[in-house]
């Protein structure tokens, strides 16, 4: 459950994951460790999904960016 969180994960895989790592640490039953091995995952999880909605929200505002300069080009 620990270890570095692989990079090509897709938003939604990502999301997926932390999903269930959620629902596991909500459930409660594990023991102290394999609690804190959750948690680990799921900060490194959420980083993922982190950095691809901050790709997304850059990619939006260059669009948009790009759109007003050409209305305003016109």
């Amino acid at each position: 459950m620990t270890g570095k969180v692989d990079e090509t994960l897709s938003y939604e895989q990502a999301r997926d994951e932390l999903i269930e790592v959620v629902r596991r640490l909500e459930a409660g039953g594990t023991t102290l460790e394999e609690s804190l091995a959750l948690w680990e995952r799921g900060e490194e999880l959420a980083k993922v999904c982190r950095r691809w909605l901050e790709g997304a929200r850059a990619r939006l505002d260059a669009a948009l960016a790009e759109e007003e300069a050409q209305e305003e080009g016109e």
